[in-house]
Formats: C-alpha cells, structure tokens, sequence
C-alpha cells in the first residue's frame, strides 16, 4: 500500500513538474515569438513606409503606449531623461538654479532659487531668456532651453536676457554649480506651543533634514506640538518616509511593508533606530496632492495612533516602483509590489482608470472598500488614498483667478512691481493695499483681458434648451435679467472676488524678494489647514478624543470626484523645468 502511495506521489511530483516546465517553456514561446513579429514589423515599416520615419521617436512612443496599459508609474527613461530623473530622486542637479517656463512664445525666467547662481549673477523672475551658448531660444521649449542651461558644475554658461520695461538686453556668464534643492524650505514655530516643518519632497537624506528643523526647534523653543506639512508632496524614497516615521515611533514599530510577484520585494520596514520624540503631539497636514511616501507617513502615523492626519483624502498612490537598468543608458522604472501600512490596508487607488482630473482617486463603489482597524481599534478602510481624521475642504478659485494665474496676468503685474520697488515690508507684514491693487486692476484692463465663465457656459445651454422646449418665451425677461448679471464684467468681478486676487498677488509679489521661503511664511497666517491644525492640537481634549476604540476615521462611501482643486498657491506653468 505504501509503496502504491509513493509511486503515486511520483507521478503527481512529475506530472508537477511537467506542466510547471510546460508552462514556463509556452510563456517564454510567447515571449520570443511577439519579440520576433515586432522585430520583423517594425523592418518593413522601416523600409517601405511612404515617408522618411524617426526609428527613435518611433520604438519611445510603443514602448510608452505598453507601458502606459499596464499602470501609471511604470516608466521607460531615455538616455536623455537620465539627469531629469536623476534629479527627481536626488534633488541634485548641475546648472544656474532656477526655474523656466514657457510663456506664449517666449521662456521665461520663473524662479531664481534664493542663493544659487541665477540669483548670485542678477537673474530676476521674469526676465526672458534669448539665448544660451549663442544659440537663440526662438522655437524651442522648455525641455530644450534647460538641457542648454545644465551641464558641468564650475563651468560657465553664457546667457541674454531681456528684462521687462529695459530698452536693452543683458548677458551674463553664469557660472553653474551643483544644486541641491531643500527638500525642507520652511520650518519655525506657528506660536509659543506649536512647532511646523514644511517637507516638499522625499529625496536621498531628507530625512536628515527634518531631523536637523526639529532638534532645533526642539531645543529652542521646547513645542508641545508639531505641523508636518506634507500638502503637495508627491512622494520619492520609501526608506526617507520609513525614517520620519521612526522619528516619532518606537524602535521595532512596522511602518510599511510591500508585497510583489517576485518574492524578493516582499518586505517589512520597521523602526530600526530609536525615536526622537514619542510624545509630541502630532498633525500632518495632506491634501490630494499627497501621494506615495507622503501617503506612507500619512497612514503610519494614522495607523499607530500616533498623530492626527488633517486635510482631504490624499492621492492613492500604494505602488513601488524600482529601476532597472536597460542597454544604452536607458532604465525602466517598473512597478514591482504594493506597499501596506501597518493596519493592513493598501492606499493604492483600485482602479487606475477612474481618476479624477489631477489623477487623484475617484469614485470606488462601497463593494470594493474594506475595514481595518488602527493600533486602538479605530476603523479605517482602504480604497484608495489616506482619509484626514480632520477633513477640510480645499480651496477652489474663481474662474477668473485662475484665469489671472493661467494667463500670466499676476505674474507679470509682480514682475513690474518688482522693477519699480526696490524693497517690501516683512513676509509676514505685507498686504495688497487699495493702491496697489487698483494698480492691478489697472494694468489687467489695459491688457484687454477678457475671460468666459463657467457659469456663464453653463447658462447659454440652459437658454438653448429652454428655446428648444419652449419655455424661454415664458421667462424671457428672468433669463435676460440672470444673464445680464451673470455676463463677466472685470471691474466687477475684481472686486467681487478681491480676497483671493489678494492673496495670489501677495504670494507672488513676495517671493520676487524672500523667495520660496518667504512665500511660506507670507501663506502661514491666513491658511486654514494650519489654522485647523493648531486648533486640534491646543485642545487636549479634541486631540485625545481621536484616538478612542471604536471610532470611525472614514465611513464606508465612494470618494466622489471633487471637482479641480486650484491651490492657493504660486502658479507659473505646468511647462516648468528645473535648469
């Protein structure tokens, strides 16, 4: 009888092993086989299609097609991107420190960084950039003009530019250096008990950087309190977020942990150090513009009760992605595993495609989101992105504030101030008073501006329809009197909607003379995130109520597109680059 067992088991263990080799032999046929047909068609395009065709441009664009069908991380870097993607992990680049964008047909100085070479050698913000090496900027973008502005650190780069209202232009010979970018621009104390720190990327050692803003914040003024701001973080490095977290948690806490096809990727991160501070209450601040490692610290905290999370529902980016390098000098950043927060829970939006406009989680059906619970006992649930414990909901601007930003109009209104004034009062102190807004009321009219609303798009088809239906006759001189009202007038609507032009002109007009650091501190006072925040924190009541077993952090219900979110908050172009 045994031996009956064993011979069948042996047959079970070859049969196994048959179909495993089969079906490893048939994927690889597959493979070789689609490897072969794209080879022999892309040949015969080569050769007899009717025009000239670019065999680069070609191959980039179905690779990024293939990739695009699988997620919307997994990547392939040319040899040409390897410094821009260099520098999204690192933060350090080699050129003049600055930020261009593209402004109808002319590039434009957007940013100088406060104490980098652009700033060093005079370069203002909006000063436009005619040539670089001789070479005129006319016809090229963004990506073009930067490419020329980088190169080896210590070598010069010779630039003209024309400044705003300067009947000549200038050159200068910018010498590059090594830039590295601040990964925490701002932090300080919001009062006597409450401490912030303003962490906008998770590139290599920044970490170290949050370290270093709170042991001195720490030191000199003892705060019972801290705001880690993580609004429009877009994530980076897993380990830099694992190590802020340990920061604030026990040795031996998990923090994350990832799971992929290939069982090396499966992995639990733990606080491995000891922690600075276990007691200090907590807030992070995120918005939908937080994702990935910011979602990691979001969650962590949220999951271990160690702090509340304040904003909106962050991006849902539960993804991990390593590079793999590829012939040429080219990498393929792929997706290798999912990572998990401490509850359970992956943040990772479960479907890719129902996105809203920015690419933030959409709507996800109640059947999809599941319950977990915290470290006390709290109920959280996934579905994509990190559910604040304090929800606030973002600002939207007007049509015509955004049409303001969009269309330079506050820009350049803040670049000729600029010229004109050689000093402001303190970020913290300065305001747009009636003269100066009446300046830029001004300058907007004399522009010929015009804009249309949506409100005033959404009324011509209500008009259409109700002519359709015959019901606009019944009405006519309701729907006249609603139109007349609803017709854009800028004078009017300037007015109408002063506060928010307000506060765009204060931001950019005073990051022209503190730079990014002064733009911070300018938004402090008036934002309603830290405003919230504070008020959660002073209240020992309210803060240790959120900690309680039982409770729930985020109902069971789809997340509902928001509509776009417009942040307060200095815009030049979605066609920025770092030079």
């Amino acid at each position: 009888m045994k031996k009956k067992i064993w011979i069948g088991l042996a047959i079970v263990a070859v049969v196994g092993v048959t179909f495993f080799s089969f079906t490893r032999d048939q994927k690889n046929f597959e493979v070789a086989k689609n490897l072969d047909i794209y080879h022999t068609l892309f040949r015969e395009l080569n050769m007899f299609y009717v025009d000239e065709v670019n065999p680069n441009e070609l191959v980039k664009t179905s690779i990024d097609q293939m990739l695009e069908s699988l997620d919307p991380y997994t990547n392939y870097i040319s040899e040409d991107k390897i410094e821009d993607f260099r520098f999204m992990t690192t933060g350090e680049y080699a050129g003049i420190g600055a930020l261009i964008s593209k402004q109808k047909d002319r590039v434009i100085i957007a940013e100088p960084y406060e104490g980098k070479p652009a700033q060093k050698f005079g370069i203002k913000a909006g000063d436009e950039i005619l040539e670089v090496q001789g070479k005129s900027t006319k016809e090229m973008n963004t990506e073009d003009v930067s490419t020329l502005l980088k190169g080896p650190a210590n070598k010069p780069v010779k630039i003209k530019l024309q400044r705003p209202g300067a009947k000549k232009p200038y050159t200068v010979d910018v010498v590059r250096e090594k830039i590295s970018i601040n990964a925490v621009p701002y932090y300080g104390m919001l009062d006597e008990k409450t401490a912030y720190i303003r962490l906008s990327s998770f590139t290599a050692n920044c970490s170290k950087e949050v370290q270093k803003a709170f042991l001195e914040l720490k030191e000199k003024n003892n705060p019972e309190s801290l705001v880690l701001d993580l609004r429009g973080n877009p994530g980076g490095l897993l380990m830099e977020s694992v190590k802020i977290v340990n920061f604030f948690v026990p040795k031996g806490e998990e923090i994350v942990s990832t799971k992929g096809k290939v069982k090396q990727w499966d992995k639990v991160y733990k606080a491995n150090a000891e922690p600075m501070d276990t007691t200090i209450k907590l807030a992070i601040l995120v918005n939908r513009g937080s994702a990935s490692a910011s979602e990691i610290v979001a969650g962590a905290i949220q999951d271990l009760d160690r702090g509340i999370v304040v904003g909106s529902r962050t991006f849902g980016k539960g993804l991990v992605q390593t590079t793999r390098d590829l012939s040429y000098n080219t990498k393929l950043k792929v997706t290798t595993a999912k990572y998990y927060i401490p509850s359970g829970r992956c943040i990772q939006a479960l479907d890719y495609s129902h996105r809203n406009e920015d690419g933030s989680v959409g709507q996800v059906p109640d059947s999809l989101i599941t319950e977990f619970s915290t470290k006390n006992g709290r109920k959280v649930y996934d579905g994509g992105g990190v559910a604040p414990d304090v929800k606030i909901d973002a600002d939207k601007l007007s049509t015509l504030a955004i049409e303001l930003v969009t269309r330079y109009k506050v820009f350049d209104f803040a670049t000729k101030f600029s010229n004109e004034n050689e000093s402001i009062a303190q970020p913290e102190e300065f305001k747009i008073t009636d003269d100066i807004f009446t300046q830029f009321t001004a300058f907007v009219e004399a522009s010929d501006f015009k804009y249309d609303s949506q409100s005033q798009d959404d009324f011509e088809r209500l008009m259409k329809t109700a002519k359709r239906e015959k019901y606009f006759g019944i009405a006519e001189s309701e729907f006249e009197a609603l139109k007349a009202k609803l017709e854009p007038n800028i004078e009017k609507d300037m007015t109408e909607f002063r506060p928010e032009i307000c506060e765009l002109l204060e931001d950019e007009i005073v990051s022209r003379y503190y730079y990014q650091k002064g733009a911070i501190r300018a938004s402090i006072s008036d934002d309603k995130g830290i405003k919230k925040a504070i008020e959660e924190l002073n209240s020992e009541t309210a803060y240790s109520s959120y900690f309680k077993s039982g409770k729930v952090i985020a109902s069971i219900y789809p997340v509902r597109p928001q509509g776009p979110v417009y942040k307060v908050e200095r815009v030049v172009s979605n066609q920025i680059m770092e030079t």
